[in-house]
């Protein structure tokens, strides 16, 4: 685990949602302030309000900067974003709230992209009301792409199982059009680069999911899965990425057969993060194919909940955690890449095999 050098920067999110709630409990304890140096970007309003909304919170002495270049270790460091007269309405979607999330936001990739944060952790925002005319972005993935470096993936971790999107933010009638060859294969690749540097793994091994219900049917329900996923695989595995499929996604989960694989590939947001939700409820959104790293809560803003001490911080926890642990990851592997000549004991005791895999009859590669 990662000593307090790191500094971790930590969005509000939406003023109106649970964002402010979860952080606050979550830095509450004082153990994450050993763990890593916490730099918030958003309202001291916001944060005062929602101070006063939780029962038995221990208190939090904010110390105030103004960039994360004078944070101080060993304490919760602010930086004051956003209007300073703020109306905060919990559980009320405004503009006024959506754009206190971008200002927040914006100020913290600027400190990310001048080095001064290690890396950067967002608070759940509404993505309509955060719509203005210097942001047009769907989403955090998008906004991050058009901002750092590389080509994201949005990748839903935890401990138990990890989803890679090929599509994101995308409504489901373009889905279909929006998935080629091309694409799966840069997919399959970035994931298995992903999954070596940031997470450890020796010869990630993936299953790839199937667009169409049972897999297509043999080209009775689609022709995606033998047309577009399948050779894809095909040329991912010839590549040397250790992938297969296409598997039918209802019944892979309900097998537990993703329990075989260190990650799956989904074509579209919905097909992969319904399964994660469930199997892993305080999961992480983890940006994987950025120059710098990125994490987050796998919820959104919850407006029911919002302003009534009822919101779980376990994933914005989990979520800094995360975002420790992969800096190191990738620290790691890149003094271990430096020098071929050194030699570093592997993660696991052996290589994958494919003839460990139970589905390899169903994702034969020709």
């Amino acid at each position: 685990m990662s000593d307090n050098r790191l500094k971790i920067g930590i969005t509000q999110g939406d003023t109106n949602g649970i964002g402010w709630e979860v952080i606050l409990k979550t830095l509450a304890d004082s153990r994450i302030a050993e763990l890593c140096t916490p730099v918030v970007y958003g309202s001291p309003a916001a944060a005062g309000y929602y101070r006063r909304c939780i029962a038995d919170l221990e208190e939090i002495a904010f110390n105030t900067v103004s960039s994360a270049r004078d944070a101080r270790r060993g304490r919760v460091n602010l930086i004051a974003c956003g209007p300073q007269e703020l109306r905060i309405v919990p559980g009320e979607p405004s503009p006024e709230a959506g754009w206190a999330a971008v200002e927040a936001l914006q100020a913290a990739v600027r400190d990310l992209k001048e080095g001064t944060l290690d890396a950067l952790v967002t608070g759940p925002i509404d993505k309509e009301t955060a719509q203005a005319d210097d942001f047009r972005y769907t989403g955090h993935t998008e906004y991050l792409a058009a901002e750092l470096e590389g080509s994201p993936m949005m990748l839903m971790c935890s401990d138990r199982l990890r989803v890679g999107l090929v599509t994101t933010h995308l409504p489901l009638a373009e889905v279909s059009a929006a998935i080629s060859r091309e694409k799966i294969t840069e997919a399959l690749d970035r994931l298995a680069r992903s999954l070596v540097a940031d997470f450890g793994v020796v010869k990630p091994r993936i299953a790839v999911l199937a667009l169409n219900p049972h897999a297509g049917d043999g080209g009775l329900l689609g022709r995606e899965e033998e047309e577009t996923i399948r050779p894809a695989v095909n040329d991912a595995y010839a590549a040397g990425v250790l992938a297969f499929g296409p598997f039918a996604a209802d019944g892979f989960f309900a097998s537990g057969n993703y329990a075989h694989y260190d990650a799956v590939l989904a074509m579209y947001h919905d097909q992969g993060l319904a399964p994660f939700k469930t199997l892993t409820p305080d999961g992480v959104n983890y940006t994987a194919g950025l120059y710098e790293v990125r994490t987050s809560p796998d919820h959104g803003v919850a407006y029911d909940i919002a302003g009534r001490d009822k919101a779980d911080p376990q994933s914005m926890r989990n979520a800094i955690y995360a975002a420790l642990d992969i800096v190191e990851n990738r620290r790691r592997w890149a003094a271990m890449s430096a020098d071929p000549l050194q030699h570093f004991e592997r993660d696991r005791g052996r290589d994958a095999s494919a003839k460990d895999l139970p589905e390899m009859r169903e994702g034969r590669h020709d």
